[in-house]
């Protein structure tokens, strides 16, 4: 095969793939078009129309050349010519889209088609042959100005689009620079290039505006078939034709021959596959620069998974999906959903845009919608399976979400309950040790009355100021110097009883008098002193008060004693069990510090009875709180 007859074969191939194309482009123009509105866009329908004028024309008029009757069909050729003069012009119509000041340019183009149109149909009518040169010089320079322009005005427009229509419009100067021309070049690349110029024009068109509405649909199905053509014709000319060669002197039903060109066919349907795959990851990786859907689940997934509300999971998803899928914006809200919703069901594509439900597992669920996807966007089979799988994976982060907030509300209302219960718990002790304290004060005034009266008027003033100090403090805690002042104003009432029977010290140092103790806390221990020691003693006693820190198991101990001279040989425990101020302490200090604080009542070596109370300090009530719960 020479040059010039490879050449041929070339235009032949290209043509009838390019109408294989554009008639792929009509389908799916129909196919895939907007049914709320029941139209189809009018630009892509102009540029499927012009790409099938001009390829069905050029084949019609290849064909004719050895099959048909003698003439040059001008009238075919004007009108292909025309279809393919018009391509450009929707080039630059596609680009003004994305900028209204280029609307003069754009009026120029198509002026500029119509006077090439004009000009091809008078060579036609006039008994000149088609294309008429002057028609497509006029194109070649006309393309070249208008390319400039554009290049000028669409300053920003990004670097990756520019580069797209001018590489079109640039190709279609160079084609219509040979075929004005009118000569038949021995070179198949330029014959290609000069005769398939519609092509780059249509992708051009198609990612200009429309990349992701045809890019699946269109783009990947095409590329696929200009690389199998392409693997075709490779085949037949590095291959078939040498090897054909060597049998031209056989007969032309030559098995041989023929099982080569079965051969080479059923290589290319197996190549097939391949070529789609290659072509589907250009698109998808090059094109469209679409992420890998299983790894965006996952990036999705980690991601919400650090949300703690249901609102910061619902924005997270939606950011995430609006920067993928190259919408406007996203809402969400709130919807009750009668039953579990089906993964087929969970997508709409909507005019606006795409939404899609949440299936949470208790209501309410949730409705995730994304508006006024960019460039015309259709979302196919794969893009609706991964937001399906992103709705169950929100939808489970959702529901753990709710189970922990209700986990934690139920740990919230357990410990005010706790709180309160432990509030109650202590407002009755200290209830209790009012009245209990109370009822010995006025057995001792009773007895004063008796016996001295100025001295049971001087004790009941003593008990005036105690009761007002006592009852107008209702914290639970208060430092050890307001509860030494206390004991001060007790044990002066108890000294009007016992007189010179009763003696008391206090070994407090001055830096503990800030430390933070529950309230009433000595004062039982005190009377416990009195009631069975000083008073079963008939010589009396001293009872005698300290504090002092200390250090146990890594921490920072308060320790209170109060021990007495009293009776020798009282029954400690006993007094412990029975008493119901040491029940009190007791129970105060399990309701502040569990078991970190304890009540002991021991007697000492020298005979004294000891009551210990010890549990842990804090400098100031705020801090001290932590302790009780």
């Amino acid at each position: 095969m020479d040059a010039l007859n490879a050449a041929l074969l070339v235009n032949m191939v290209g043509f009838t793939v390019g109408i294989a194309l554009y008639v792929l482009l009509a389908l799916m123009l129909f196919r895939h078009r907007d049914r709320s509105s029941g139209g189809v866009n009018l630009l892509l329908l102009l540029t499927g129309s012009l790409g099938l004028i001009w390829n069905i024309g050029e084949l019609f008029v290849f064909v004719n050349k050895d099959f048909g009757p003698s003439g040059q069909w001008p009238f075919v050729s004007a009108a292909a010519y025309s279809a393919l003069g018009f391509l450009p012009s929707v080039v630059v119509h596609s680009v003004r889209a994305g900028g209204r000041s280029l609307n003069w340019i754009t009026a120029a183009a198509y002026a500029l088609s119509v006077f090439a149109s004009v000009l091809h149909f008078s060579a036609a009518f006039s008994g000149s042959p088609a294309p008429s040169p002057i028609a497509m010089q006029t194109l070649m320079f006309g393309s070249l100005v208008i390319t400039a322009g554009l290049l000028i005005l669409g300053a920003r427009q990004k670097l990756e689009s520019k580069t797209i229509w001018a590489s079109a419009l640039l190709i279609f100067a160079v084609s219509g620079f040979h075929l004005s021309s009118g000569s038949s070049e021995n070179s198949f690349i330029v014959e290609l290039v000069a005769h398939q110029s519609s092509l780059p024009l249509a992708l051009a068109i198609l990612y200009q505006n429309y990349r992701f509405a045809f890019a699946d649909l269109f783009l990947k199905r095409s590329i696929s078939l200009l690389l199998i053509s392409l693997v075709a014709f490779g085949l037949y000319i590095l291959v078939a034709a040498p090897l054909l060669r060597f049998h031209e002197t056989h007969d032309r039903n030559d098995v041989q021959a023929i099982s080569l060109i079965i051969t080479l066919w059923i290589a290319t349907a197996l190549i097939y596959p391949s070529v789609h795959r290659l072509a589907v990851w250009f698109v998808d990786s090059v094109v469209l620069k679409r992420p890998d859907y299983s790894k965006l689940q996952a990036s999705i997934a980690d991601s919400i998974e650090r949300c703690e509300t249901i609102d910061e999971v619902l924005n997270t998803v939606g950011r995430r999906l609006t920067e993928v899928l190259t919408a406007e914006r996203y809402t969400y809200r709130e919807i009750d959903v009668p039953g579990p919703v089906a993964a087929a069901d969970a997508v709409e594509v909507t005019r606006e845009g795409v939404r899609f439900t949440i299936p949470t597992s208790d209501l309410p669920a949730f409705e995730l919608e994304l508006t006024q996807l960019g460039g015309g966007r259709k979302l196919l089979s794969d893009e609706q399976t991964m937001l399906a799988a992103v709705a169950l994976v929100t939808a489970r982060r959702i529901d753990a979400a709710r189970v922990m907030h209700e986990r934690c509300e139920r740990e919230f209302r357990e410990q005010e309950f706790s709180k309160l219960a432990t509030e109650a718990q202590l407002s009755a002790l200290r209830a209790q040790i009012n009245p209990h304290f109370l009822f010995n004060a006025l057995t001792t005034i009773g007895y004063l009355i008796q016996a001295s009266p100025d001295k049971a008027f001087a004790t009941l003033l003593h008990l005036t100021k105690l009761l007002r100090s006592v009852l107008s403090n209702s914290s639970e805690f208060c430092t050890l110097a307001d509860e030494i002042r206390l004991l001060e104003s007790y044990l002066d009432i108890e000294r009007a009883r016992f007189e010179e029977r009763l003696t008391v010290e206090f070994d407090v140092p001055e830096e503990l008098s800030g430390l933070v103790i529950p309230s009433l806390i000595l004062q039982p221990l005190v009377e416990n002193a009195i009631k069975h020691g000083i008073s079963e003693n008939k010589a009396g006693g001293c009872v005698m008060i300290s504090a002092k820190l200390r250090n146990l198991d890594g921490g920072s101990f308060a320790e209170l004693c109060v021990a007495d001279t009293g009776a020798s040989d009282r029954d400690t425990e006993n007094g412990r069990k029975g008493g119901v101020g040491l029940k009190n302490v007791s129970e105060r200090l399990r309701s502040h510090f569990g078991g970190r604080a304890k009540l002991s009542l021991e007697k000492g070596k020298d005979g004294m009875t000891l009551a210990k109370v010890v549990f842990p300090v804090s400098s100031t009530k705020a801090e001290f709180t932590r302790f009780s719960g």
